[in-house]
């Protein structure tokens, strides 16, 4: 008895730290820019993370939405920083419920003892469990009462492979001679009701004998080749028995319950891997989505599903209830708030935050959030004056990454898009992070413009973002070099290329933005049906000319998408 009462402490106290470490999971917050991701967009969320970290106590850890680009990669390699974690898509999963962190069990435990275990934590499912966390069953409560009901021979015990462990806990026994770690798995189980004269005539070799006090009977048993005798009624057990039993390889082991109550029982004390469920197993990995679970669990009548990590290892158990206050993963939107820039499955997710230097978008929101929108260069910036504003320090790495952002987004304050606060932080962020900013930046946009070997999705796709005015609809994509040879090379490659995306993301227009550092101007690709026309009308130039390059435009003093390019076609676009 003892035993099991401290196999339902051990369960209970297990499942409340299992509980207890759900619900820090349900507390992690994802900050997360947009898709294609820059340098603001990368180290501004992980800035903004830790800072969120450290003055709420709580879980805040930074995500990208696509590839690290080869400018911000050099920033976060000089800073000796990872780059944050991929996530393609936000969609509720089933690590984002409660999964009810029901204790995997062995295999050979008894059925009583399961049954304890669930009565014990309110279940009705218990997943057996190997040594190195596999999945091996499920137990039900229907299984146990199948059990115990069926009319089943006498010899399942042994056909179940019953250890002696299990009838000592079952029966609330003891050993006298044998060891509880060996197995029954020989014979039929049977009571010793008649005398010595007749037991002769139904004792086989192997079998489990229950019987009372009586001397004769005891001896009987042990010379007709019995496996293990039960003595009941708490009966002592003679020296001359004990001595038989051992020349005879015979177990011995009392019980206080009586014959009848001991035969009552005995079957309980089968292990659980009998009769659980091995085959054909519902499962559902803690990656799934929500939406595919409802489906799966709205065609199967199973009360409990268990859950798996990507490495197969059983997590806990899923049911109806739990997808009922299902919410969606905690999210900081930085560097954007347009829904088409935003992770995949943003639709699902409880946006908490929105921390942004672009024009307002169309992301919604179940419930109103913190929005801070300014108008300045760079998100960076704005992160920059948050760690001020609750007194946070800021250490190099932090001020290196907020400075390099500054620098890549307003092109080391030559784009329009920079102002006087821009500059003012960066200069304050390159001291901290012990920084020359000249030589630092020719360094990064070295980086950033070293496009060997790579192919033109990769150069296309390292800064493309996605737009909708009115009707219309276009992606706009950005190369900034210091090389004008290299730009002139990329001119010559990505002009046919932009056909491709054009169809691929089925908008009207597709243009690309070769940028010039030094002479701060573009060379702007463009493709769709009066994509060229339109750009002429935005900046107020004449029609093309038999000497103009097709579908390539010249813009001097153009070196800024956001604060340019955009704001020019979206006046066009509504007029």
């Amino acid at each position: 008895m003892i035993l099991c009462e401290n196999s339902k402490r051990d369960f209970g106290k297990h499942q409340q730290e299992e509980d207890i470490m759900s619900e820090e999971r349900k507390r992690r917050t994802i900050v997360i820019g947009h898709k294609n991701p820059d340098t603001d967009s990368i180290c501004s969320a992980i800035c903004y993370a830790a800072l969120k970290s450290k003055i709420t106590g709580n879980e805040y850890v930074a995500g990208r939405a696509g590839h690290v680009n080869e400018e911000t990669q050099y920033v976060l390699n000089y800073f000796h920083v990872e780059a944050p974690q991929l996530i393609e898509s936000v969609k509720t999963q089933v690590k984002d419920i409660e999964i009810r962190a029901t204790k995997g069990v062995d295999r050979n435990i008894s059925l009583k003892k399961a049954w304890n275990l669930m009565q014990d934590a309110h279940v009705v499912t218990l997943p057996a469990v190997s040594e190195k966390g596999v999945l091996e069953g499920l137990i039900t409560v229907g299984d146990i009462t199948k059990s115990y009901m069926n009319v089943l021979d006498s010899s399942i015990l042994s056909k179940a492979h019953t250890q002696y462990k299990n009838i000592l806990e079952t029966l609330e026994g003891a050993m006298v001679v044998g060891d509880e770690n060996d197995y029954f798995d020989q014979g039929k189980v049977l009571i010793a009701a008649a005398n010595p004269d007749m037991m002769e005539y139904y004792i086989s070799e192997h079998d489990l004998v229950i019987l009372g006090n009586r001397y004769e009977s005891q001896l009987c048993a042990i010379e007709m080749e019995a496996d293990c005798i039960i003595v009941c009624e708490g009966a002592a057990v003679s020296m001359t028995i004990r001595k038989l039993a051992q020349e005879h390889g015979c177990t011995v082991m009392t019980t206080p319950y009586d014959a009848y109550t001991a035969a009552r029982l005995i079957n309980q004390s089968m292990p659980i891997g009998h009769f659980m469920k091995t085959e054909d197993l519902i499962t559902f990995e803690d990656s799934d989505c929500i939406d595919d679970v409802k489906e799966v669990m709205a065609s199967k009548r199973h009360r409990d599903f268990p859950v798996l990590d990507k490495d197969g290892k059983y997590l806990g158990m899923i049911s109806r209830r739990n997808l009922l206050g299902a919410k969606g993963k905690q999210i900081i939107l930085v560097d954007h708030n347009e829904k088409n820039q935003a992770v995949d499955g943003l639709e699902n997710a409880d946006i908490q935050e929105i921390i942004d230097h672009h024009k307002l978008g169309t992301v919604e929101t179940i419930s109103p959030v913190f929005f801070r929108n300014q108008p300045v260069g760079c998100t960076a910036t704005i992160v920059y004056q948050m760690y001020h504003e609750n007194n946070v320090e800021i250490d190099k790495a932090t001020a290196g990454m907020l400075c390099s952002a500054i620098i890549s987004d307003t092109l080391l304050f030559r784009s329009p898009t920079c102002t006087p606060i821009d500059k003012m932080a960066a200069t304050e962020l390159a001291r901290i992070a012990e920084i020359d900013m000249d030589r630092y930046a020719a360094d990064m946009f070295s980086a950033g413009s070293n496009l060997r070997g790579k192919s033109n999705d990769e150069i296309f796709y390292q800064d493309f973002k996605l737009f909708n005015s009115g009707k219309t609809s276009y992606g706009v994509g950005q190369i900034s070099s210091l090389n004008a040879d290299e730009l002139v090379e990329l001119k010559e490659r990505l002009l046919p290329f932009l056909k491709k995306p054009h169809e691929e993301h089925g908008v009207d227009m597709i243009f690309f933005m070769l940028t010039n550092i030094l002479t701060e101007s573009t060379s702007l690709l463009c493709e769709g049906e009066g994509a060229e026309a339109l750009i002429r009308t935005a900046f107020h130039m004449e029609e093309a000319g038999a000497d103009d390059e097709a579908n390539v435009v010249e813009l001097p003093g153009v070196v800024s998408r956001k604060k340019q390019l955009i704001p020019a076609l979206t006046v066009t676009l509504e007029q």
